[in-house]
């Protein structure tokens, strides 16, 4: 069974979300991370998603993110294929988020 994309939210969209009580999933591998990630985001990398998806809470909106908002549209449809049902893809991604000067954390952008 394959199901559709998470729908697309621009970045402030997203942080309106997160600020509503959404979770913010970065699903980029720890080093990327490091350097920079949206404010407040929790770290479940790519590489390890499927054994780790289930820490994801079910009742509570998901918005996923990654760097460019490919690999976080992945992570999204994987939970939508596993029975999350609140689950939104942060276009553009971190840089995206990054550009429209919203919070990060880490390194540089």
């Amino acid at each position: 069974m394959t199901a559709p994309p998470p729908r697309d939210v621009t970045p402030t969209e997203g942080q309106r979300m997160v600020q509503e009580g959404a979770l913010l999933v970065d699903v980029r591998e720890p080093n990327e991370y490091a350097e920079v990630h949206a404010e407040g985001a929790l770290l479940v990398p790519l590489s390890e998603f499927e054994a780790r998806y289930a820490e994801l809470p079910r009742d509570r909106e998901l918005v996923m993110i990654c760097r460019s908002g490919a690999r976080s549209a992945r992570a999204g449809r994987y939970l939508l294929e596993n029975g999350y049902t609140n689950v939104v893809n942060l276009a553009g991604g971190t840089l995206a988020w990054a550009e429209a000067g919203l919070p990060t954390e880490g390194g540089n952008p």
